[in-house]
């Protein structure tokens, strides 16, 4: 299987997903204009990861902002990784936020509400 990496755009956030390194990342603005067509690779990717995932995956959300079509496929990434999770393996999900943001504050703390993986929230 190999890494996926897409560059952010003015609309896009950067995907890096390295296994070799062990990075999981999203990082950016989210809000493209066809949600389905951007995403649809990223969740090919992981489903596929979900199969033979590593022994350990750190998830890092660092969105500076999101729309509300891109909040559902956030919510359907955390129900992969639950997945993982359930399936005995090492998941973490790192949800960073401005220290001024209490909107993506609240956000980190409603997905962690509604998938069972662990959570850590971190403040920059």
């Amino acid at each position: 299987m190999n890494s996926l990496k897409i560059h952010a755009t003015d609309d896009s956030p950067e995907i890096l997903f390295d296994l070799e390194n062990k990075v999981f990342e999203i990082s950016g603005k989210s809000l493209p204009e066809d949600v389905n067509e951007f995403y649809g690779p990223v969740m090919d990717w992981l489903t596929e990861y979900s199969k033979n995932p590593l022994p350990e995956t750190t998830f890092n959300f660092k969105f500076n902002y999101f729309n509300t079509a891109s909040s559902k496929i956030i919510l359907d990434i955390l129900l992969i990784l639950e997945d993982i999770h359930k399936n005995g393996n090492d998941v973490k999900v790192k949800w960073f936020y401005p220290g001024y943001d209490e909107d993506m504050q609240e956000a980190g703390e409603e997905y962690s509400e509604m998938a069972e993986v662990p959570f850590e929230h971190i403040r920059y």
